[in-house]
């Protein structure tokens, strides 16, 4: 029996959309909390072995900015502590003052950090906020009682990264939008003129 006009658009539209799955990617895994967790290891890990690593300062300075491009989102965390400046922004700004903020951020948190040598660090849980993870870890150092720091985790860039603190309460992101707003504020708003100086800065 002959395959009419219209049977044959309907095999030939079922020929196409089997050739259009075959070709397209399979759909990202949603982040696992083994994965949340795995990241937050392997950043205090490698934390640990710039701070324990004898160097000098400058150099364990480039390490943890490397670091902090590794495992944090730091287009996201620029823009969020940018704030509503960020929407006026040209992209050529953006650029700059992620890469500024970037290494603002690896300098000042590098110092504080070098003062965790010989602590110790442990992924103590890990729990789902909506379309994020927040891992929780415990520090140790010598003489005195531990504390929490919890990472928040997401996958929204297409890569598992961190894009928050909360240190022993204390929220990064907030304490970082309040001084880069009040910096921007003491320059009357001049994006370009908070940018030089945030490279030297930290």
């Amino acid at each position: 029996m002959p395959i009419s006009t219209t049977d044959r658009r309907r095999l030939l539209l079922a020929a196409s959309a089997v050739a259009v799955s075959a070709l397209m990617p399979p759909p990202a895994a949603a982040l696992t909390q083994a994965e949340a967790r795995g990241l937050i290891a392997q950043v205090m890990t490698d934390v640990q072995r710039i701070i324990n690593s004898g160097q000098s300062e400058a150099a364990m300075l480039r390490q943890f900015e490397a670091l902090f491009s590794r495992y944090g989102d730091v287009p996201t965390i620029a823009r969020s502590v940018l704030g509503p400046p960020a929407r006026s922004a040209s992209p050529a700004q953006l650029s700059s003052f992620t890469e500024a903020f970037r290494g603002y951020m690896a300098r000042k948190y590098g110092r504080q950090f070098r003062r965790f040598a010989g602590a110790t660090a442990q992924v103590t849980g890990a729990r789902q906020i909506q379309s994020h993870w927040e891992v929780i870890t415990t520090m140790t150092m010598r003489g005195e009682a531990p504390f929490d720091v919890r990472w928040h985790v997401s996958d929204r860039s297409g890569r598992n990264l961190f894009f928050n603190l909360i240190i022993e309460g204390v929220n990064l992101l907030a304490v970082e939008r309040q001084e880069i707003g009040a910096m921007l504020e003491r320059r009357r708003g001049n994006l370009d003129a908070m940018i030089q100086d945030l490279r030297a800065a930290g």
